[in-house]
């Protein structure tokens, strides 16, 4: 006699006249039960002698799949969150005034330009788009643009991502014309890139209050954990002067410091920032990032900035001048990959003084007189002051004195490491010699 198949694929072939005491997958048959949860949910769907229509089971079923659809969508979002920056790979972003983008194939031809250059992220300046939103182009890039809300194609601020780091991007935040910040994932925290273009250096000092204001503002919102970037044509020569200002910048500037120059550095210092582009040692040609009309003027007055706490994740700041789009200002381009502080694994050990040494009469006696004078010292300097010193500052000067005379007169008790065989165990050993030479000594 051959057994019949129960699973749901083949109740077909089932001889629907054979009688059961209850439906397949129950359990009150003396067939073998379906255990599996989707072997259980098959059977209902198919139709059984009886005709059960299990319209229990089949609604709990949509339930339980309907909350279960949303955890798995959740996590696959979750999934899909790519890490953009890590200890293992390296994150090439690039700034660049553009002088617009509001012109017919100019997209195209700076999206060419951040192809062959491998970049991630390039962030733009000048963009002169209205308005503020999210638009994708037709390779796959995403730019998220910040612009001025009365129609005139003025300022505008950009960020053009490549696909894996639009995945990346919490959050995107359009402030004004001048300044844009945008939030990705991280492999070890969180990155969050500022944007801006700056006003120029003629400009009236309301106009430039604004924008440092608005920018510390912005500042102030990422979190103290995040690798920090600020960059863009901010308009601003710092010189290579860095005497006082050795936390904000390197020796490797050019040319000299100017107004903008001045409140850049002091927004540095106020927000532990750094100025990339001064601490590499590069010719002028790879640092100089605007050229004028004229050709004699040249400047550095693009910058990429990060925290000081992610400094040596900062792996090179450069200008490259083959990068063409019709602009007088050159692209300038930075690789971070991150840099974790190594954990020590010294375990401070405190020392003991060698007190066994206080068993000598002629050191118990130098000691005593030691501590004796150091005593009538504190005790001369207690009354010339007329102050009254506390129970905690007087306990602080008796540590002191004995801590003191310790140190010159015993020193440090050396540490030994004890044998971890026991008298016993070497009573023992000692016996076991004893056989061994009996042993030798026998005659054959």
């Amino acid at each position: 006699m051959t057994r019949k198949p129960w699973l749901a694929t083949d109740l077909k072939d089932w001889n629907l006249n054979k009688k059961s005491t209850g439906p397949p997958g129950w359990g009150l048959s003396t067939r073998p039960t379906i255990s599996s949860h989707k072997q259980k949910i098959a059977v209902t769907e198919t139709r059984t002698r009886k005709n059960f229509t299990h319209l229990v089971l089949r609604s709990e079923y949509q339930q339980t799949s309907t909350s279960m659809n949303d955890v798995s969508e959740s996590l696959t979002e979750a999934d899909n969150m790519k890490s953009i920056l890590s200890t293992r790979t390296k994150l090439k972003i690039g700034c660049w005034n553009v002088r617009t983008m509001y012109e017919t194939g100019k997209q195209a031809q700076f999206i060419r330009e951040m192809r062959a250059y491998k970049l991630h992220l390039l962030g733009i300046s000048e963009c002169r788009w209205t308005g503020c939103g999210k638009k994708s182009t037709s390779t796959g890039e995403t730019i998220v643009y910040s612009g001025r809300n009365d129609e005139k194609h003025q300022a505008g601020v950009a960020i053009i991502m490549s696909r894996n780091v639009t995945k990346a991007m919490i959050e995107n935040a359009p402030v004004n014309e001048r300044i844009i910040r945008a939030r990705f994932q991280a492999r070890q925290g969180k990155l969050t890139i500022i944007q801006c273009y700056a006003p120029t250096n003629e400009a009236e000092d309301k106009v430039k209050t604004d924008f440092y204001l608005a920018l510390q503002s912005e500042r102030e919102k990422v979190p103290k954990h995040d690798v920090t970037i600020v960059m863009g044509d901010l308009n601003a020569k710092v010189g290579n002067d860095n005497t006082g200002n050795e936390r904000v910048m390197g020796k490797y500037g050019c040319g000299k410091i100017n107004n903008n120059g001045e409140r850049l550095v002091d927004l540095c210092g106020a927000n532990n920032l750094v100025i990339g582009g001064t601490i590499f040692p590069h010719r002028d040609i790879h640092k100089l990032t605007w050229i004028s009309p004229n050709g004699r003027d040249k400047n550095q007055i693009d910058h990429i900035i990060i925290n000081g706490k992610w400094k040596r994740s900062l792996q090179g700041v450069r200008v490259m001048r083959g990068a063409d789009v019709a602009s007088d200002h050159h692209l300038v381009i930075a690789s971070i990959k991150l840099k974790l502080k190594k954990l020590s694994s010294y375990v401070n050990v405190k020392r003991k003084f060698d007190v066994g040494k206080l068993q000598d009469p002629k050191i118990q006696q130098e000691f005593k007189l030691e501590i004796k004078n150091r005593f009538q010292l504190l005790e001369n300097l207690t009354t010339d002051d007329t102050t009254t010193i506390s129970v905690t500052d007087e306990w602080q000067h008796i540590h002191e004195i004995y801590t003191q005379a310790s140190k010159k007169l015993l020193g440090f008790k050396r540490q030994v490491h004890k044998e971890w065989i026991t008298p016993e165990t070497w009573k023992l050993i000692d016996e076991r010699k004893e056989v061994n030479n009996k042993i030798c000594q026998t005659h054959s």
